[in-house]
Parts: C-alpha cells; sequence; structure tokens
C-alpha cells in the first residue's frame, strides 16, 4: 500500500464516528438547550412510549426523524407542501434538516421549485450550528444511539 492510500484509509477510520447515526456533526449537549425553543411544538417520544422530551403536538414528534421520509409520521396532519417534498424523495438527513429549519417556507419553495410552497412551521433556527447541535441531539436520542453514559 502507498502512502495516499494509507492516508485515505486512515481518514476514512477517524471521520467514521461522524457520519455514523444519521451524519451528526453538531454538540448533541448543546442541541439538547436549544431544543428547549422546539418543545413547545414538539416531543421526542421513542416507540415504547419513553417520554425523551415531552413537549406540544403542535409539530410531529421527532425521535427517529433521521432517515425519516419528510411529512410522514403516523397520526400527524403535516402541510401539502411537505407531504409533496417527501413524496419527492425528501429524507431527513443533517444538511436539508439545516437549512429546513432556518426557513423552512424558502426550503420548500427552494426544494419544490414552487414559490408557492408553505409551512406548518414557524419557529427559524437561523445559527447554523444551533440547527447542526440540536440535529446531533435527535441523532443521540433517536433509535440505535449509544446507550448513555
Amino acid at each position: 500500500m502507498n502512502r495516499l492510500s494509507i492516508t485515505t484509509v486512515a481518514f476514512a477510520m477517524l471521520a467514521a464516528p461522524v457520519f455514523a447515526d444519521g451524519h451528526a456533526s453538531g454538540d448533541a449537549a448543546a442541541g439538547e438547550k436549544v431544543f428547549k425553543k422546539c418543545k413547545a411544538c414538539h416531543s421526542i417520544i421513542a416507540d415504547d412510549g419513553t417520554k425523551i422530551q415531552k413537549g406540544g403536538r403542535t409539530g410531529p414528534n421527532l425521535y427517529g426523524v433521521y432517515d425519516r421520509v419528510a411529512g410522514t409520521f403516523d397520526g400527524f396532519k403535516f402541510g401539502g407542501s411537505i407531504v409533496e417534498a417527501g413524496e419527492k424523495g425528501l429524507m431527513w438527513n443533517e444538511a436539508d434538516f439545516v437549512s429546513y429549519v432556518a426557513d423552512p417556507k424558502k426550503f420548500l419553495a427552494t426544494y419544490l421549485d414552487d414559490k408557492k410552497a408553505k409551512s406548518k412551521m414557524s419557529l427559524k433556527i437561523k445559527k447554523e450550528a444551533d440547527a447542526q447541535n440540536v440535529w446531533a441531539y435527535l441523532v443521540s436520542v433517536g433509535p440505535g444511539a449509544p446507550a448513555s453514559n
């Protein structure tokens, strides 16, 4: 193996944890603090009923949101634009989540190429780092997350 191959393999091994479990690059502990703004509308409740974050019902449960098709969660009535985005292939990942929460209406208008697209979500998380941290938190408490110490 040449130096470039060894360097490439080493980089891939070191980067793997960053991209595992929903591709979270933020700080989950900081994201938990930012999530306090989100829980006015959203909760995080595990499939077995465990309440990770008790919150409002205006927005969908965010447990296991990563890799979920947008606009899908049994028992929640989504707006038409987010459902359409899911039907067109939008699955939540860090990059799309961060863009969406920065400006939900703008994100959907761009994704759907429809200036009339709407979002029911009114809160905007303008700071990219805050949005990345919330994503990291959601990934950390979702299914398949490592057990906490």
